[in-house]
């Protein structure tokens, strides 16, 4: 009964701490908030669209007409007609266009006489993901031109419609593309970006929490309410922040899933359990980080070091089969890795429990990391014997 008690006291006090410093709340609901609308706002078309594209006709003919209006048609194409390169040079130093294709002089005459037109195409690095979008409709522009122009020679000489798609297409191609049909950057971006900001706010708050005790002094007097029990210490701290970011990372499902209907093969009930064991498992690397460094400043540069790096680690932007053999065993000592492959067991393909429950143990594991080091922290709370700035 005097332990419920002493954990009781240190939920009462860490709450009170809440509502007198705005940081704690403006870093877990205002920071997730925040990026929750942003993404999902940002992406809400899913794919960038009307990508300024800089087009110097060379050739003026029904055939570079064509394909100029072909680039307008699609959704990411909007081309602005330049006279010459030079003018769409400094168009795009200003940054007003994100690529340049020129149309060679003479692209109807060698179209017609077979010959092989060469399209010179500009694409400014620093606007990598307009230009790369941009250099796939004109590459897929060029390949329909091409297309078309055969098609009406080889009608012209008699060849029927079948054989004449055989010679252009010869192989057809049939893209099934899994958990995300629609090619969305929304889909693919916001599944895991957000509960990977999710984890850095538990991480860098957890570590702000149990360093602040230190920081400010009040360490030895947090331990006498906790009954001189480190554990009690960290129940009563912990209780807090596993209501506050379990109710966020809820509710973060709840939209994701419910709200802006992302693709969902499995079950929204399966991703509630695991964003919450998401939660703990945070909350576990913080404590242990903080145990191992017992200094405010350090175990924050380091927690937030180890936050960005597991967005890398995931393995959602390059696989982690991808990634050198050196450093491939780094991605499972993160739990956001974990959340990922239930993320891709439930959502993508629909397995249920069945298909990530290793997963789930792997990230009970992480709850339990810290107590080996759970002596080094009592003793930083007992003798404050760290630097404090």
């Amino acid at each position: 009964m005097g332990s419920w008690k002493n954990i009781g006291a240190v939920i009462k006090r860490e709450l009170r701490l809440h509502g007198r410093r705005p940081v704690y709340i403006l870093g877990s609901l205002g920071v997730l908030s925040f990026c929750a609308v942003f993404f999902l706002t940002f992406f809400g078309s899913g794919l960038p669209h009307d990508v300024p594209i800089g087009v110097v006709d060379n050739d003026n003919s029904s055939v570079s007409r064509m394909f100029i209006r072909n680039i307008d048609a699609t959704q990411l194409g909007k081309t602005i007609r330049f006279d010459t390169f030079q003018e769409a040079r400094l168009a795009m130093q200003r940054g007003e266009i994100t690529s340049i294709c020129v149309i060679p002089k003479g692209l109807y005459s060698d179209v017609g006489s077979f010959r092989r037109p060469t399209f010179t195409y500009y694409l400014n690095g620093m606007y990598f993901l307009g230009g790369s979008l941009a250099y796939k409709d004109i590459l897929l522009m060029i390949n329909m031109a091409n297309g078309a122009a055969q098609r009406k020679i080889l009608r012209l000489k008699g060849v029927n419609e079948n054989e004449i798609m055989g010679r252009i297409r010869p192989l057809e191609i049939d893209t099934h593309q899994i958990g995300n049909a629609y090619t969305s950057y929304n889909y693919y971006i916001s599944n895991m970006m957000l509960p990977g900001i999710l984890e850095m706010t538990i991480v860098i708050l957890l570590i702000y929490s149990l360093g602040g005790e230190l920081k400010y002094g009040s360490s030895r007097k947090r331990l006498r309410m906790a009954g001189g029990s480190i554990v009690n210490v960290l129940l009563g701290k912990t209780a807090v922040y596993t209501m506050l970011f379990g109710t966020l990372g809820i509710s973060l499902i709840l939209v994701l899933y419910g709200w802006a209907h992302f693709p969902l093969a499995g079950s929204i009930w399966n991703m509630i359990p695991a964003v919450l064991l998401l939660v703990l498992a945070s909350e576990g690397v913080g404590i242990f980080i903080i145990s191992c460094l017992p200094v405010p400043r350090l175990a924050l540069s380091i927690g937030a070091l180890y936050s960005v790096l597991a967005i890398s680690f995931a393995g959602f932007t390059l696989p982690v089969e991808a990634m050198h053999p050196a450093i491939r065993g780094l991605a499972q000592a993160f739990p956001l890795r974990h959340y990922f492959l239930i993320y891709s067991q439930e959502v993508v393909l629909g397995t249920g429990f069945a298909g990530w429950w290793q997963e789930a143990l792997h990230l009970l594991a992480f709850v339990f990391l810290p107590l080996p080091l759970l002596i080094r922290l009592k003793r930083a709370f007992i003798y404050q014997n760290y630097p404090k700035d």
